[in-house]
């Protein structure tokens, strides 16, 4: 997520943290109450020790691309306390994207499938960009993510887990049209659909500006409408608690995390408070 945290800005103001080897170390009590998101960016990064929860980008940056220090931030996530109600220890958040305007030029498009929208035939629509969500999706699990746990020694359930979609302009959308923002809801959906198929529970990642801008208005009749919201863009703890009243990226979903950035010793490590 760090290409959305650079639209919103580098932040200051939480608590002063300690670092543990190759991770972060916390003072006694400090982080016990938050969660930390980490991924690529991390990579060289001490984490921080003594945290609530940790939640991990399988991605590197892009939706095709494995983040590689999985292994290491998945065996750091694994030590949280998971003492935060209703926030597992260890989470896990995607890239997502849409390139279907590119179609021609990238080997990733579908080019058959079925979705709720009818069958994929490989053209630029509703049905492959749905598609195009699943097979993601199915990548992130299968491709990434439990090869990854497994070669880390980190037991990893897929339906245990916290999916978070991560729905930032820096990465490629169908964009122009109300059609096209319809796409990546299509997207998106695919996604959500083969996550909660594990039995997983899925939320949303943005700024409510970002989603706008892909995504738009969402329907209740899409499985989008009831996930809810971890927002991005408070500048302290203080602002992040705040947010927690904004309103959700869909309307029948709550806000349930807020995310705040520190930077410490020229490094920013993103903080994650529950709303």
């Amino acid at each position: 997520m760090r290409g959305l945290r650079r639209v919103t800005g580098v932040l200051a103001g939480a608590a002063a943290l300690a670092l543990v080897p190759g991770t972060a170390t916390a003072a006694p009590g400090d982080g016990a109450d938050l969660g930390f998101d980490v991924s690529y960016p991390q990579c060289d990064t001490p984490l921080p020790a003594g945290h609530g929860f940790g939640i991990v980008g399988v991605n590197g940056g892009v939706a095709t691309t494995i983040n590689p220090c999985l292994a290491d931030q998945l065996r750091w996530a694994q030590r949280a306390s998971g003492d935060v109600a209703e926030h597992p220890g260890l989470q896990v958040y995607v890239n997502t994207a849409n390139p279907g305007q590119f179609e021609d030029e990238i080997s990733t498009w579908p080019r058959s499938g079925t979705s709720p929208y009818g069958e994929c035939a490989g053209d630029v629509d509703l049905a492959c960009s749905y598609v195009y969500g699943q097979t993601r999706a199915s990548v992130d699990i299968h491709g990434f993510l439990l090869p990854t746990a497994a070669q880390a020694g980190v037991p990893v359930v897929p339906a245990d887990l916290v999916w978070w979609l991560d729905v930032e302009t820096m990465n490629t959308w169908q964009s122009g049209s109300a059609a096209a923002l319809a796409a990546n809801r299509a997207t998106l959906e695919g996604m959500a659909d083969y996550l909660g198929s594990t039995g997983a529970e899925v939320g949303l990642y943005s700024t409510g500006q970002q989603w706008q801008q892909i995504v738009g208005l969402v329907p209740p009749s899409s499985p989008l409408y009831e996930l809810d919201s971890w927002l991005a863009g408070a500048q302290s703890r203080s602002e992040a608690a705040v947010h927690c009243a904004d309103a959700p990226l869909t309307a029948g979903g709550e806000v349930v995390l807020s995310q705040y950035v520190v930077e410490r010793d020229g490094r920013l490590l993103d903080h994650d408070l529950p709303c």
